[in-house]
């Protein structure tokens, strides 16, 4: 009898309502996902946490480590 093995590919992904928006500690510039920064190269959908090291604040300049959650 020969066995089969089924290889099950588990996808996970975030919708908008689940990505949060981040805000400048420095200018209070707020990063939506749903927007994204298409100037920056940042295209709509975009989590914060999948922008890349080298993204800077379009308003002030600073990295992405001068930026926190924000809550509305």
């Amino acid at each position: 009898m020969k066995l089969r093995k089924k290889l099950y590919l588990r996808i996970s992904f975030k919708t908008l309502n689940d990505m949060k928006k981040y805000i400048c500690a420095i200018c209070q510039y707020i990063y939506d996902p749903a927007k994204g920064d298409p100037e920056g190269g940042i295209a709509p959908g975009t989590a914060f946490e999948d922008i890349p090291d080298t993204w800077v604040c379009p308003v002030c300049g600073v990295g992405k480590e001068d930026f926190e959650p924000y809550n509305e």
